[in-house]
């Protein structure tokens, strides 16, 4: 369990962020919603860019884009991420049209990038929670306005954020000796891309179907698997 302590502080602060966010809701003009949304967004396409600097093999970040982009719009996983979205707004939304929006948003901004990624490996490959302590703060100030903004859609992406940080952590022991540095700086940087799409789109730049592009982060993981094999054969 105190290896899950980083996720389960990132999931309150979502969930205590998020309450705040729908405590005030009403309550905050819209220009001041528009504008801490902005500069969210390039907090976000900051922290996006300082991620994917670390690259050390360019060529290998941008296959994974490629395929693992591929391979999503195959799975259509933005669609379900959608359409999972529009069930909970259908049962509890009460004709709510942002709750899918603010679930499908706050879900991708909490859960894409390298410090939801590296965080949960660090806590779990040795309980050094330092990075998901750091995101947590990110996430509740960004919970606040995301849930002011879009309703409880945001409230309910701290289960998403729960399972998917929550599986890393767990996983990375098992996964130990395949984690050496380049595994996880590649992966960082395609996660990091992927944080700069997400503050495009909340800045309204550009509309990028992130969600399709998720496998794109476990594919440099898939790659040092497959060249150790090959070096073994």
């Amino acid at each position: 369990m105190f290896g899950l302590f980083g996720t389960l502080v990132n999931t309150l602060a979502i969930v205590a962020g998020s309450l705040l966010g729908l405590v005030l809701r009403g309550g905050l003009p819209e220009a001041y919603r528009l504008t801490v949304i902005q500069a969210i967004g390039l907090a976000v396409v900051l922290i996006g860019f300082k991620g994917a600097l670390g690259c050390d093999a360019l060529l290998l970040v941008i296959f994974s884009l490629a395929i693992g982009a591929a391979l999503g719009t195959a799975m259509k996983i933005e669609a379900r991420l959608e359409s999972l979205g529009m069930r909970i707004e259908r049962r509890l939304g009460g004709g709510d049209s942002n709750l899918a929006r603010g679930f499908v948003t706050a879900s991708l901004v909490f859960c894409v990038g390298s410090m939801a990624i590296v965080g949960s490996l660090e806590s779990g490959l040795a309980d050094n929670h330092q990075t998901l302590l750091a995101k947590s703060v990110l996430d509740g100030i960004s919970s606040i306005v995301f849930a002011s903004t879009f309703g409880v859609g945001v409230l309910l992406s701290a289960i998403p954020v729960l399972l998917y940080q929550g599986a890393i952590t767990l996983s990375a022991s098992l996964l130990k000796p395949l984690l050496v540095p380049a595994v996880v700086t590649e992966m960082s940087a395609v996660g990091g891309l992927l944080i700069v799409a997400i503050g495009l789109n909340l800045l309204d730049v550009a509309k990028l179907r992130v969600g399709n592009m998720l496998p794109a982060i476990f594919l440099p993981l898939v790659y040092f698997v497959l060249r150790q094999a090959a070096g073994l054969l």
